[in-house]
């Protein structure tokens, strides 16, 4: 797969939580979970099961940083 993002994070899925419409894919990118949103019509289509690997392509125009007060 290429694709011009730069963030590429690989990782194994732990869990698919499915709705009607909507699936949260559980990740453990070495250590950190992740949890993508997705169409259950796209964990279809990916073929996603538990225990498989993916790439988490993040792509956001907005990061939002916090301070302890």
């Amino acid at each position: 797969m290429q694709i011009s993002a730069r963030n590429q994070i690989p990782a194994r899925v732990t869990s698919i939580n499915s709705g009607e419409a909507i699936a949260n894919v559980e990740l453990d990118a070495n250590g950190v979970r992740l949890v993508a949103s997705i169409t259950v019509e796209a964990v279809r289509q990916l073929g996603l099961k538990e225990g498989g690997d993916v790439t988490a392509v993040i792509k956001a125009s907005d990061v939002l940083v916090g301070t302890p007060r």
